[in-house]
Formats: structure tokens, sequence, C-alpha cells
């Protein structure tokens, strides 16, 4: 069953590079006691994630600090390796967006995010969407109906039913 708003994230281990590789990150530590907004992509440097909606949050950023989000982050079920690369090649992680590699799908699959889109080489990845959590908790959730679609999920679209 999906999250839904209410709900309280459940912990999963997801993956950033750090001066040493990779590094794990637990989720609950990335969100106790602060304001962030999570937004995932099927795929990054699929047409979608990188031409809409990685840049709305890179233009919309400054108008999350404002509203007092602590944190914006990209997930995606890819390697960290991958999102460094990803997040280097759009300016992401220079705008200060935070990429996280859920490269098993276990946070996808613990949030009931996941689905399979196998004629376009997409196997267990991410539904777009976008939230917003508080102190682990979930405040405000957007997922678009279509996973090639940017709407809802964008930073403009979050940021205007916040």
């Amino acid at each position: 069953m999906p999250i839904s708003q209410g709900d309280t994230l459940p912990d999963a281990t997801l993956v950033r590079m750090g001066a040493e590789g990779p590094a794990p990150v637990q989720m609950s530590d990335l969100t106790k006691g602060r304001k962030v907004v999570v937004f995932a992509v099927p795929g990054a440097f699929t047409p979608t994630c990188h031409s809409a909606h990685v840049p709305s949050f890179m233009r919309t950023k400054d108008q999350f600090d404002a509203k007092g989000v602590d944190e914006i982050i990209c997930i995606s079920c890819n390697d960290p390796f991958v999102m460094q690369a990803w997040g280097d090649a759009t300016g992401a992680t220079a705008a200060g967006i935070t990429m996280l590699g859920d490269a098993s799908s276990e946070f996808t699959k613990a949030i009931g995010m996941d689905f399979d889109a196998a004629p376009a080489g997409l196997v267990a990845r991410s539904k777009r969407y976008a939230m917003l959590v508080d102190d682990g908790k979930v405040t405000l959730l957007q997922e678009e109906e279509n996973p090639g679609v940017c709407e809802v999920s964008g930073g403009e679209g979050l940021l205007a039913s916040m």
C-alpha cells in the first residue's frame, strides 16, 4: 500500500557519494527533527527527470529555503556513482540538492512507490512524486499519475500546495 499524507516514513538505507566513496545514509537521520522535501524520479538522465524534474527544484530551492525547508533530497533507483554524475551534470549538487541512490529500491518499495516499465528498460524504479516531510511525517504528498509527466511533483507544483 502506498504511503499517504500523515504517515511516518519507514527507515531505509540509501547511498550517497562521500569523500571516500559510496556512503550509507539512513532516511531517519535525514528527517529526524527536520523539514525536508523528498522527490523521486524513475531514472537519472531520463528525459523528463533530467530536463524538467531536477531543474524545477534547482529553480525553486531559495523559495523552499524561505519556507523553512532544511534540505531537498532527490532519490532515484540508481547507484551512487550515477547519482553523483547526474548531480554534477545537471548542476543539482552545486545548487544544494542532495542526490541519493536507492539502488536496491529498498526505500521505494517500503513506501509503495515502485513500478516496472520493462519495455523502456526501467525495472524496479520509482514512481515520480514529491513530498514534504516534517520530523519523519509526510505532511504533503504529490504523485504523478504518469511517470513521463512532471507537474504536481515539480518544485513549483509542490510550492503551490504548501
